[in-house]
């Protein structure tokens, strides 16, 4: 494995690389910058400033351009203006239960509740409910829970970044993140090729044994996933399009649990003509891996990611974390890695948008309380935040930047819980 030589740090906010190696598996990173906002939850850093939406607003679930959307605890809304102003609401029992939405480029917004995914058309006037199509076609239902109040997050996802344009036509491709809290659910990446009229499976991973609901009987029941498939995972982590291979990469996890790897990466590929998908293994491993990982990102046919690797090791083993690009076709292959930075904790959510690189520390992993990792310059500096102002959270859920320049996050309490949405916006490069 390689080891960017091109990685530094600035003689203020940094700290060097050697103290980085040495800081991988300890508990504390010196040189780590700890921050304090505005009692109205705003501040500045170097690279960045900061803000909290507002507490007394609805909670900013999406936002695209200039378009927001947002819910509130039985209405959903949608600005025109970055959230500043909210021109369009609409009742929607249960709207606090929403936990993923996406702004197309039509105007369209798809967004869902645990188990439940809708579209509206028409800036919120109404709603309808999709039904999603499986992979043969047929109506795909979602199972009927023994808890009524545990469906399974079905739609619920990771990542931010979901449509890419693709042959002229845009395209909304996710992967679920679930089978942590709110019920089991299978795992599935799921696709859209007409702005959310339509939303079918691209891929569906096997019968997950760990993750059946509470009192299964394995032997008997019908079980959650694919029956036709021994690839098994517990959740997506991230999906991503390489518009040079004309390919998508979507990577799983998390560990063994006896039943065999869940941590995955896949490359498929759509056959717009057939409507069809070719989806290929390409690595399988335990947790303990830099392919345990997310933000999956393609700059200039290179691609990037984040590692989170945990779980059981020997005591003279290291975690395999930090942030890595290789050419595609060396995905497999870790001698020919660059590792451009390794903060020592669990990186598993990653943004990177004109240069700018945005990820941000699994708080209940971290000695820190909501840190944030950046590199203004695609991995030649790099800086290290704790915004410990907010408390002790995990960013994720990184959407690209509106038209004002903000990025939009997901503040969640540990790991999961939702809790406060912050915007990031990168500083010019000096």
């Amino acid at each position: 494995m390689k080891t960017d030589s091109r990685s530094t740090f600035s003689r203020r906010h940094f700290i060097s690389k050697a103290s980085a190696v040495a800081a991988a598996g300890s508990i504390t990173i010196p040189g780590l910058i700890d921050l304090k906002a505005a009692a109205d939850g705003t501040g500045e850093n170097d690279h960045f400033w900061y803000r909290l939406a507002p507490v007394d607003g609805p909670y900013i679930d999406s936002q695209r351009d200039n378009k927001a959307f947002a819910r509130s605890d039985d209405q959903l809304h949608l600005s025109e203006d970055n959230s500043k102003t909210w021109a369009h609401s609409l009742d929607f029992p249960g709207a606090k239960k929403v936990n993923f939405s996406c702004i197309l480029g039509n105007g369209n917004i798809v967004f869902s509740t645990e188990a439940k995914l809708y579209l509206s058309t028409d800036n919120l006037k109404t709603y309808r409910q999709i039904v999603v199509k499986d992979r043969d076609g047929s109506d795909y239902i979602e199972h009927t829970p023994k808890d009524p109040e545990k469906p399974g997050h079905y739609y619920h996802s990771l990542d931010g970044v979901h449509t890419w344009e693709i042959d002229g036509e845009e395209m909304l491709v996710w992967g679920n993140y679930t089978n942590v809290i709110g019920g089991s659910a299978p795992v599935n990446i799921y696709y859209s090729t007409d702005n959310g009229e339509t939303v079918k499976i691209a891929y569906s991973f096997g019968q997950n044994p760990k993750f059946q609901e509470k009192g299964t009987d394995l032997e008997k029941d019908t079980l959650l996933g694919a029956a036709d498939n021994e690839v098994i995972c517990r959740h997506v982590h991230s999906v991503m399009y390489n518009p040079e291979e004309n390919a998508f990469y979507a990577c799983s996890g998390d560990i063994d649990r006896g039943f065999g790897n869940e941590c995955h990466w896949l490359r498929g590929t759509y056959d717009k003509d057939a409507d069809a998908w070719d989806w290929k293994v390409l690595v399988s491993v335990n947790s303990n891996s830099r392919y345990k990982s997310g933000g999956i990102h393609f700059i200039d046919g290179e691609l990037y990611w984040a590692a989170d690797a945990n779980g059981p090791k020997t005591i003279r083993e290291t975690y395999d974390r930090g942030i890595f690009h290789c050419a595609p076709d060396d995905l497999a292959n870790p001698d020919k890695h660059t590792s451009l930075f390794n903060p020592g904790y669990e990186i598993g959510v990653m943004i990177i948008e004109d240069d700018f690189i945005v990820a941000a520390h699994c708080a209940p992993a971290s000695p820190h309380d909501c840190g944030f990792l950046v590199s203004p310059d695609r991995g030649k500096t790099w800086a290290q935040y704790d915004l410990k102002e907010f408390g002790k959270r995990s960013g994720v859920r990184f959407h690209q930047k509106n038209s004002e320049g903000w990025f939009r996050v997901d503040l969640r309490t540990g790991w999961v819980d939702p809790s406060e949405v912050l915007f990031i916006k990168p500083k010019p490069l000096a």
